[in-house]
């Protein structure tokens, strides 16, 4: 039985804001996504059965049809039209709750091994469609890097790869339902947007570390009231951070630091108060 494993990054949103509503009800978005080096363990295999099975080394992780990888092995499936079963096994290292993509990323590993295992047996354009309707940030995901995303994530433009060792994340136990996220932005009265286009043109102009921190911003944080969160940001910036920013619908914070002694050292307190911090770079 040959098996296909893949590294599964997350990601953070650079910057993150809500334009609108589409008539079907799905939020329209506009974001710098940004793939970074904290990640999940995906392997994929088929097998003669004719079963999709997933397991994971986090008990709290649904193995079943409401976990995005299984979704992505059983439309993949259809769409080639295989017989065989597919075995998933994923090793988690993304917090869960955090905005950064851990299902999603985890989703689209499935159908990059799948591809590889099958030669290719989808077009690039039906394995979008199909990352697509597995949700917002899977379609990212196919490509990581850094890239700029539109409409409901399915519009993606590669952005020169922004660099960097000097990022820290952190996270503290209460989680963010991504449903809950949505319905407080709907709530917000005229909030004031992050410049995620002004982040985007200064991406494309080789914008360094302290020149793209003052643009970085995330309209969830408005709607997403947590204490943990707030508490990670202060620290990060009394730390010496550039920037100090949630990642998606919550509620991982993120902080660019100048140097990587400075992140290090942001990293050793931020340890001391939540369960999850880590020093990381960009892919």
């Amino acid at each position: 039985m040959r098996a296909v494993t893949r590294t599964a990054p997350a990601k953070i949103n650079l910057g993150l804001d809500i334009t609108g509503t589409r008539a079907d009800g799905y939020h329209l978005l506009e974001t710098v996504f940004q793939a970074v080096s904290i990640a999940d363990t995906v392997t994929v295999a088929l097998t003669e059965s004719p079963e999709i099975t997933l397991t994971c080394d986090v008990p709290a992780v649904p193995c079943s049809p409401k976990n995005i990888a299984w979704k992505a092995a059983q439309r993949y499936r259809e769409a080639a039209g295989l017989q065989s079963g597919v075995q998933i096994q994923i090793l988690k290292r993304i917090p869960m709750e955090a905005g950064m993509g851990g299902g999603s990323t985890d989703g689209a590993a499935v159908l990059l091994a799948l591809q590889e295992l099958t030669g290719n047996a989808l077009p690039q354009e039906k394995l979008l469609e199909i990352a697509v309707s597995l949700g917002a940030d899977v379609p990212f995901f196919l490509y990581g890097g850094t890239a700029y995303g539109a409409g409901i994530g399915e519009k993606l433009e590669p952005l020169p790869l922004f660099s960097t060792d000097c990022l820290v994340i952190a996270k503290g136990t209460a989680g963010v339902s991504t449903a809950q996220a949505y319905g407080a932005i709907d709530a917000l009265q005229n909030p004031k947007h992050p410049p995620v286009q002004q982040l985007r043109k200064a991406l494309e102009a080789g914008g360094t570390a302290a020149e793209i921190a003052p643009l970085c911003g995330n309209l969830f944080e408005l709607a997403v009231e947590l204490e943990e969160v707030q508490q990670i940001r202060s620290t990060m910036l009394e730390q010496g951070a550039l920037c100090s920013v949630m990642t998606g619908s919550g509620a991982a914070v993120f902080g660019l630091f100048p140097n990587r002694e400075s992140a290090e050292s942001a990293c050793a307190v931020l340890w001391k108060q939540v369960p999850f911090a880590e020093v990381c770079h960009t892919l």
